[in-house]
């Protein structure tokens, strides 16, 4: 019976917020624990239920993830690479391996984690075939190819088919088990940093290029192809978008198609630009609007590594004496713990927002009612834990706020129905979410509005300070000329 290790190794980085990511701050599942994840949409889920089916046998090792953030602190990074490093090492001999990566994750001063990571389990499990996964947010270096027999990234945006990347890429493994074959990895890479709705594979022009990607995966010398954009709020030396295939010895040809695929995405460059709407004007649209409208807030996004202490909308709506009712999520630990000290009923004053991220979000002093507080645990629609941090529900008017004491991904609407908040009671709702929210949502809300608001992981990629990415970029730099010297 065949062995294979599986293992998650992830966190999405911005290097642009300060408030800096933490040990304490990562979840983590060791041994068979790993097991209870089958049911999950995940990639470990989708990748037990392909080897199980084989009759393959699973040695569970280490998964650990975190909410998207700041930089993790270089003793933290240090701590948690060795612990997730020696689960590997312990285990037995095995015969294959499948590691599950986000690609965008970055310490204070590494600024590629995952590629030292892979490189040590490389060293010690030998020429044996590894198989990793990466979000099509990732970042691929150098290292991250030359360590790896076959690379599997996301086809969605937003991202719903966790599992079934997990299948694809446990299928590519056994493949490789039973075949014993070399695989080749072609990638080009591409100067150009996107954003915005057309992003969206279900309606959007990139999803005309991750389905070029498909096809290419039905040839039998191709494993898997994809598309990665780069995380865009990650600052680091690589940087970029890519178009990557692992194909079984047609070099020539591979390269000819992710060529392809790569001028489409470079010829439609200018369509990856968020359309964004001033805050004033998403109000006014909102007040005149009847039903559910949705507000999202990218530039405060905890699932894009920001910091969650955003009081734009909170301060805006006051300032423009919106009408309607609110309920707006946002990170102020100080704040909870002042309701906790109060009590559900009380009325305290508090200085909203800012409390991480003081240099983008302005604290604002005002009166707020304490109508409920809880332990912030909650569970998400794909079955995974979150943790919210001790959680309080405070009132300001008809405007309600959702206090967090950490990050949170505003994906799903299972916090707020954690916190006793129904989406649907609302006139307003924002989601500190680019585009992930949007499954959750698009059957509930009226309108949705992309605002233009600051934050370290705003969808206006010129108003951040990018001082290590690769350059030059678009749309950072005008007059790039490609094809170049960018292909490999």
């Amino acid at each position: 019976m065949k062995k294979i290790i599986i293992a998650a190794f992830k966190q999405e980085t911005s290097t642009f917020n300060p408030s800096p990511t933490n040990r304490t701050q990562f979840e983590k599942v060791t041994g068979d624990d790993i097991l209870g994840l089958r049911d999950s949409n995940s990639e470990i889920g989708g990748a037990l239920k392909v080897f199980e089916a084989a009759n393959v046998k699973v040695v569970p090792t280490h998964a650990t993830w975190a909410v998207s953030g700041g930089p993790i602190t270089e003793l933290d990074l240090n701590f948690i690479s060795k612990e997730f490093l020696q689960s590997i090492f312990n285990a037995e001999k095995v015969d294959g391996a499948l590691i599950v990566f986000h690609g965008a994750m970055a310490g204070e001063s590494e600024f590629d984690p995952e590629g030292r990571v892979l490189e040590a389990i490389r060293r010690h499990l030998g020429k044996i075939p590894i198989v990793t996964t990466f979000d099509l947010h990732g970042i691929l270096t150098d290292s991250l190819i030359d360590n790896t027999d076959v690379i599997v990234p996301f086809h969605t945006y937003p991202h719903v088919d966790q599992f079934e990347t997990g299948e694809r890429a446990a299928n590519c493994l056994l493949h490789l088990l039973e075949h014993k074959m070399e695989t080749h990895i072609d990638r080009i890479k591409l100067p150009m940093l996107v954003r915005g709705d057309e992003l969206l594979t279900e309606t959007g022009i990139f999803g005309k290029a991750i389905e070029l990607c498909k096809e290419l995966e039905k040839n039998e010398n191709v494993l898997s192809s994809g598309i990665f954009i780069g995380n865009p709020f990650t600052d680091v030396p690589d940087l970029c978008s890519n178009v990557v295939i692992t194909h079984i010895n047609t070099r020539s040809w591979a390269h000819e198609q992710i060529g392809k695929i790569a001028t489409y995405m470079w010829e439609n460059r200018k369509k990856f630009v968020a359309e964004l709407t001033p805050i004033n004007e998403a109000i006014k649209i909102a007040d005149a609007s009847e039903g559910l409208t949705v507000f999202s807030d990218a530039a405060d996004a905890p699932s894009s590594g920001a910091s969650g202490d955003s009081n734009s909308v909170f301060k805006a709506i006051i300032e423009n004496r919106y009408q309607g009712t609110a309920l707006i999520p946002i990170v102020d630990a100080p704040a909870v713990k002042k309701a906790f000290a109060n009590g559900i009923g009380s009325e305290i004053v508090v200085s909203i927002g800012g409390s991480l991220d003081p240099d983008r979000h302005t604290p604002y002093e005002c009166r707020m009612y304490v109508k409920a507080l809880n332990d912030g645990n909650f569970v998400y629609n794909d079955g995974l834990r979150g943790h919210a941090g001790p959680t309080a529900v405070l009132v300001y008017s008809n405007y309600t706020l959702m206090v967090t004491s950490v990050p949170v991904n505003i994906m799903d609407q299972h916090v707020f129905l954690a916190c006793g908040l129904i989406p649907e009671n609302f006139d307003l709702v924002v989601c500190k979410s680019p585009n992930g929210f949007r499954p959750h949502y698009e059957t509930i809300a009226k309108k949705i509005i992309p605002v233009d608001l600051p934050g370290s992981t705003s969808a206006n990629l010129n108003s951040l300070p990018y001082s290590r990415c690769y350059r030059p970029i678009f749309p950072l730099d005008a007059d790039i000329q490609w094809p170049n010297n960018t292909s490999q």
